[in-house]
């Protein structure tokens, strides 16, 4: 078996490649390529060849594991000549690439087998660790073996790729995935996903597996149910909206609804006395949404937010959502309800809950900031139902729980109530 030192170089044949990159790992090591043309650079953003985009357009580069990329170089068009292969850490992993273990490329190839190990590495958080290249009609491989120490971000601009906050030089020809996907981790991938920059579809992926990860560890890995997101805009809410937590709670609910909603989107309403149904929330438009009807008052969207209120009121817009429950239905829904405070018509909340409990809809309160929760915090000694069909904890500051606690926080309820509404025959 041939070895390539670093910058050295090698002549293969034509036809089917298999690269294995020891050390990588999706979330810890992940792998890519960047398909190139004369100038170095992507075509567009369809070119880059990642775990959400796992095949370029002409299907000639595919990743195939985590760890591994099939390449036709018979296929590969006229207009590439070069595949570049690189790895990066994810963010949440410390250090650099020169920690990884054994590091290095195994490739497979018509005429045998050559290794290219990843060397002088030092402070590296992303580098290319081997091009295949035409030279004078022939393909060719290099041992790289340099990179970034500001890691992924400037990998993917280095070869052209669109990133948040740089100016795009012309509109990504990406092709989008079919309206859902699931890969072998059980994580879903949906269409939209697609229209995202690198960055927040890494951001996004990571988010998505810390959900699959909880409903896998409670024994509901591909559960699918319409996701119902209410959020508090009272004017006790003010601090919530002014320091974007209200954003953020948008942010981080768009994965459940990926990976859980039947379709992929969030359903979202805004209430106080009475309440404002919103247009659905997709993952690819969360920022664009969060502009528009993100607001404590005015008029927004054309919903004039001064009619729904300023003070709380929960029977309206539970009573709303409970409208359009049929007991026996065969997609559960999830209603995400995020709030400051209220809940005080004991009597009539309690009666509707109760009510409720015999329709396919699982309620996971959340309280926002200090405040005086009412019933919600009775909800588990609360008698009378037919199941427990609703869950409540409260955060003082949403911003400071990490994404794999407020997945676990937020969704460690729902299964067991699931398989309970099931055995009752409340869920078909």
């Amino acid at each position: 078996m041939a070895e390539l030192a670093r910058g050295e170089n090698t002549t293969i044949p034509s036809g089917p490649v298999t690269v294995a990159v020891a050390g990588a790992r999706q979330g810890t090591v992940d792998l890519m390529v960047f398909q190139l043309g004369a100038d170095q650079r992507v075509r567009s953003d369809a070119d880059f060849v990642f775990f959400n985009q796992p095949a370029s357009p002409e299907g000639a580069v595919r990743l195939v594991a985590a760890d591994r990329i099939g390449v036709d170089l018979a296929a590969i068009p006229a207009g590439i000549e070069r595949l570049s292969v690189a790895v990066a850490l994810n963010d949440s992993v410390p250090g650099s690439l020169s920690a990884v273990p054994g590091l290095g490329v195994q490739i497979a190839h018509p005429a045998g087998e050559t290794t290219a190990p990843a060397l002088g590495l030092s402070t590296e958080r992303a580098a290319v660790l081997l091009e295949i290249y035409r030279r004078n009609g022939a393909w060719k491989l290099r041992n790289v073996s340099a990179g970034w120490d500001t890691g992924l971000s400037a990998l993917v601009v280095h070869h052209g790729v669109q990133v948040d906050d740089q100016p795009a030089s012309a509109e990504p020809a990406a092709v989008a995935p079919p309206p859902a996907v699931v890969d072998s981790a059980g994580v879903r991938t949906v269409a939209g996903e697609a229209k995202l920059s690198l960055e927040k579809r890494q951001r996004l992926d990571l988010r998505k597996r810390e959900v699959a990860k909880v409903l896998l560890d409670k024994g509901a890995a591909g559960v699918r149910a319409r996701v119902v997101l209410v959020i508090d805009k009272t004017g006790s809410m003010h601090r919530e909206y002014t320091s974007a937590r209200i954003h953020q709670v948008v942010e981080r609910m768009v994965p459940i609804a990926v990976q859980v909603d039947d379709d992929g989107t969030l359903e979202p309403y805004l209430y106080a006395v009475s309440f404002a149904r919103l247009p659905d929330i997709a993952v690819h438009d969360v920022e664009s949404w969060c502009a528009t009807y993100l607001h404590l008052g005015g008029v927004h969207g054309g919903i004039d937010y001064e009619q729904i209120g300023g003070y709380n009121d929960e029977l309206p817009v539970m009573g709303e959502i409970i409208s359009t429950l049929t007991a026996g239905a065969s997609m559960p829904t999830l209603v995400l309800f995020f709030t400051d405070g209220g809940f005080h018509k004991k009597g009539p909340i309690t009666a509707l809950m109760k009510k409720a409990s015999g329709l396919p809809a699982f309620w996971q309160f959340v309280g926002l900031g200090k405040a005086n929760y009412g019933v919600l915090e009775k909800l588990d000694t609360m008698r009378g139902r037919v199941v427990d069909n609703a869950g409540f904890f409260s955060v003082d500051d949403i911003s400071q729980v990490s994404d794999a606690e407020l997945y676990r926080r937020l969704l460690g309820e729902f299964p067991d109530w699931l398989r309970a509404a099931r055995a009752a025959r409340i869920v078909g």
